[in-house]
């Protein structure tokens, strides 16, 4: 496996299958094949891969320490910025779709809606990592900075399942919410438990 994820194709595959869900949201608009309401499919859709897209970045570390591929870590930038990517259309559908593109009503709805607030200020984070996750960005913070800025993805995924309940609670409905709250706080708390767990301070200031 180390092999493949180290192949030069793995990196253009792995963009591909990432594009997917794009290309086939907007095939479906363009067909009309995205059902009675297609406004709400694509804002869902969008929303629901920027989830996980930002899951699947937060399992890169796990998996690769639980398997020995460390050749993932070379996926996971792409995978993170395509959470923004994802995060960024799920905000133009909604600018779009259920704002017209009015700029002054936008800044009036942000704050009235919880659920929009807590999903733009997700975004506004996604902003500052996808910022500064080349590695000038790295060079010129100090890899010390650089890695607390970046633990701020933590409260991304936080707030990202929040944004995903409080769009839910008007349906009741909170099954799938559910299952993305137990993923993000499996991945959190797996590395709270590598953070706290008897002897890891002595690990982090060893050589």
């Amino acid at each position: 496996m180390n092999r493949w994820l180290a192949h030069p194709a793995a990196k253009p595959a792995v963009f591909a299958l990432a594009l997917l869900p794009a290309v086939l949201l907007l095939r479906g608009a363009i067909a009309g094949t995205l059902g009675p309401n297609p406004a709400e499919a694509l804002t869902r859709g969008t929303g629901d891969w920027t989830l996980r897209l930002l899951c699947l970045t937060l399992a890169v570390t796990p998996l690769r320490q639980w398997t020995g591929w460390h050749a993932l870590a070379r996926l996971r930038r792409m995978l993170g910025l395509f959470a923004f990517g994802y995060g960024v259309l799920h905000f133009l559908c909604y600018a779009w779709l259920d704002m017209g593109f009015d700029a002054a009503a936008i800044v009036r709805d942000i704050p009235k809606r919880p659920f929009v607030l807590v999903g733009t200020s997700a975004l506004l984070l996604m902003l500052a990592l996808a910022a500064t996750s080349f590695d000038r960005a790295i060079r010129t913070l100090g890899a010390a900075r650089w890695q607390r800025l970046h633990r701020a993805v933590y409260a991304v995924a936080g707030l990202a399942v929040l944004h995903f309940f409080w769009m839910r609670a008007g349906k009741n409905d909170f099954a799938e919410v559910a299952v993305y709250a137990a993923v993000v706080a499996a991945l959190l708390g797996w590395r709270a438990w590598r953070r706290w767990r008897p002897g890891a301070a002595a690990r982090r200031v060893s050589p």
